[in-house]
Formats: C-alpha cells, structure tokens, sequence
C-alpha cells in the first residue's frame, strides 16, 4: 500500500501531462470535418473547450501577452466628496490561443468564429482604482480567427478612485486613472501591452461618448508601471483620462448673481450720505445675498475649500465692510449735527489742502456749502479779539470754544464736509480692495 500512492500519483501525472500536451506540432490544427454551411460541430473545439482552466502555453517559459485598449463612452457622475469617478467603458481583450488553428480552405472558407466566452480561458485583467464589483453582463461572446487570435470585449460600468482637486472648482480639470493589471499571473505568465495607439483610443472616445454631463474628455495617456508585492512582479498599463468641468451652470447661476449683487452694493455708495435709506439698502442686500448662498449651497462642492467658496466669502466681507462704512458716515454726521466737537487745527488745515486743491479727496458740493461758503479764504480761522468784539452772534452762531474763534453752523458744516471727504476717501479704497480682489481670484482662476 506504500508503493501504490507514488505509482498512482505518476499515472495521473503522467495523464495530465498527456493531456496538456496533446496534438504537439500538427495536432494542434482543428479538424474541418465539423464545419459545414450549417455551422460547426462544438466536438471540433471539444479539446479547446477542455483545456480554458489553464492558461494557453505550448512553453511555459513563454508568457501570454494580452493586448489591451478601451473606449471611453460615457461619464456619468463625479463625486467629489467620496473621491469616485462614475464612468462606462468598452474593454477590449486580445491575446492569442495557440490550441485553436484551422485552414480557412479546407474549412468552407471560414476564417473567423464566435465562441461563447465562458467556454474559453479568459485573463484576469482588472482594474486596480475599481471600487465595485464586475457587473460585467453574462453570455458575452469572443471572436476567434483562424490563427488563434482571440478578441473579447465587454462593456463595464466602473466606479474608481480618483484624487480630485477641487480648488479651482468650477473650472478644474481632473486627472484620473485606469490601471489595468492582472490579479494571479506575475511577468512570467502574462505581459501586458497595448491593441491600439493611445492617439487612437482618445479619438474613438471622443466620436462615441454620448454621456459627458457637466464634464468633457480633453485626452488620454499612458504609461506601463511594474507593481511590486513581495517577490512577484506584477506588469500593469496605467491610462491618464484628463476630464474637464463644463463651467457654463455655475457661471450663470453663482457667479453671475453674486457679481451683480456685489455690484449693486458698490454704487450704493453714491445715495447721499445724509440719506436715511442707504443703510436699510445694505442690509437688504446683505441679507438677499445670504440669502442666495443657501439657495446656491447644493451646488457647491461638499468637501474641501474651492476657490470659489473663497470668492463668496470675499464678497460677503466687502458688503459688510460697506455696511460699517455707511454705519460709521451715518454716526460721524449724526454727531456733526447735533452736537460738534472743536475741529483740531491740524484737521482743518487737512482738510483745507485736500477740498482746496482737489488732489486728495475731492467731493462734491453739497446744499450747505452755498450758505457758508466753506473755501479756504471762508473758511474761520483765529480771529483777533478785537473783531468779535464789535460783532454780536446769532442765537445759531454761538460760539463752542472761546479760544476756536468758529461758530456752530460753521463747526456744523466742516465737520459735515469732513464726512464727505472720509465717505469718498472710504469708497476709493473700498473699490481698490473689490478690484485688487476679485483680480487675484481670477488670475488664480486662469492658472
């Protein structure tokens, strides 16, 4: 019974290798006896169809190459908070099966077959980035010519990994990647290359996509890394599919509005200053604008800080800015008028330089101005003792400070003038910072 084991075990082998190597040289070629203008005998590719658990070799030392290449048909969803790219593809298998040859001549000049793919051996090509399982269809056929060369196509639908970049969102580009590999044969069993050009691939993609959505394909390249786990080597293709944003939907329902609201709120500045309805207007439009960025909010991005997030925050800022802006005019000519405090001397002499010259901040003439008169040579300054002396003041033109020598509806209108003169000053710069800003956005925008 100990001998009997080995004995048994050899026969097997001795069968197995048998089989494995049945029909060296011409024995290989199919029988044309099963062919006929009525179809093919599946006897004829009896053998074939028993040999698919093994890898087709006649040296093992001679890996299979399969060839690859895809058609990108449709892209149908990107997902920026789970990093998922959502795509349709056509795969294309070609490798070459040296168990299957026939002489298209003597087999009524058939020169090419479809074989039920589940009755062949198939590689084990996968997609490494995948992150769903093969819902490859069942029942896909494979080409088979005369030489042995076998062409297998099916359509996927993969979801992958892809590292989104969403800061220049909504005019990013993205660069994904398929990287096709096999999951048991190192680079002694199987080579990996390429069925078609990578020039050629971009072009059919881009003649049979139908579904892009939001996104257009601008190219396609490659590159053929080696993967590496412990001491096997494995050989992979890697396509970089380069997608871009179609920017048009949130041009017109972001950026349009939130330009025309910010807009509106900078000529708001021309109101008059001593107008009660300036600041319920910026309000109005500070609360319309928060309004329209929770309406807005589905389409922004749910992760990560685009540029464009920066950008409504931006403009959120300056209309609170010019609320202050109006908030703090409004306080100095309350102040103005009701209650004055002395203008300092250095004050009124920046005053004079700035409303006298028009280099500073000029501003526009207002109703008061007409009854005081408030240019320089107007203007109250120390006066000597002797000429108010012989002058009796006004109920209104009483003076505040004995030692300013300026009545009160003179103080009344410097200061209110001041207002004006701070009110374009702070428009001017509010306009330079608006302006610097939304350059910078933009600029980083292009690049």
């Amino acid at each position: 019974m100990e001998g009997g084991w080995p004995a048994r075990g050899g026969v097997l082998l001795c069968l197995t290798v048998s089989l494995l190597l049945q029909g060296r040289g011409d024995a290989f070629t199919i029988n044309c006896s099963g062919f006929d203008q009525h179809g093919v005998d599946p006897a004829a590719f009896q053998a074939v169809f028993d040999r698919k658990a093994f890898r087709p070799f006649t040296n093992y030392s001679i890996p299979t190459r399969v060839n690859i290449s895809f058609t990108l048909s449709a892209i149908l969803g990107v997902d920026a908070q789970l990093q998922l790219l959502t795509s349709f593809l056509w795969i294309d298998l070609v490798w070459d099966n040296p168990f299957i040859n026939w002489n298209p001549k003597e087999c009524v000049g058939i020169n090419k077959l479809t074989v039920l793919a589940e009755n062949l051996w198939l590689p084990d090509i996968f997609i490494v980035e995948s992150m769903d399982v093969d819902q490859t269809p069942s029942g896909l056929t494979a080409y088979i010519s005369s030489e042995g060369r076998i062409k297998y196509d099916k359509p996927m639908r993969v979801t992958s990994i892809c590292n989104l970049d969403i800061f220049y969102f909504p005019f990013d580009q993205q660069n994904c990647t398929f990287t096709f590999s096999s999951f048991l044969y190192t680079v002694d069993g199987m080579l990996l290359g390429m069925d078609k050009e990578v020039w050629e691939i971009t072009d059919t993609s881009r003649n049979v996509i139908r579904t892009q959505g939001e996104w257009e394909l601008l190219g396609i390249n490659k590159a053929t890394p080696k993967m590496s786990v412990g001491n096997n080597l494995y050989d992979q293709i890697t396509f970089y599919v380069a997608i871009r944003r179609r920017p048009s939907l949130y041009i017109i329902n972001l950026l349009v509005p939130s330009s025309f609201l910010v807009a509106i709120d900078a000529l708001s500045f021309y109101l008059p200053t001593e107008s009660e309805n300036r600041a319920p207007f910026k309000i109005t439009l500070l609360l319309g604008y928060n309004v329209f960025l929770l309406m807005m909010n589905d389409l922004l991005p749910a992760s990560g800080t685009p540029l464009i997030s920066v950008y409504f925050a931006l403009c959120l800022s300056l209309m609170v800015v010019s609320l202050l802006e109006t908030v703090f005019i409004t306080h100095l000519l309350h102040v103005a008028t009701t209650q004055p405090p002395p203008m300092p001397r250095w004050l009124h002499s920046l005053l004079l330089h700035c409303t006298g010259s028009g280099r500073c901040c000029p501003t526009a003439p207002h109703k008061g101005n007409k009854g005081l008169g408030l240019t320089p040579t107007h203007l109250p300054g120390p006066k000597e003792p002797g000429e108010l002396a012989g002058k009796k003041l006004g109920p209104g033109e009483t003076e505040l400070d004995g030692g300013s020598g300026w009545t009160k509806a003179q103080l009344v209108e410097l200061w209110v003038q001041f207002s004006h003169v701070m009110d374009t000053l702070l428009f001017r710069l509010y306009l330079l910072f608006m302006a610097s800003s939304i350059l910078t956005v933009i600029v980083l925008w292009n690049t």
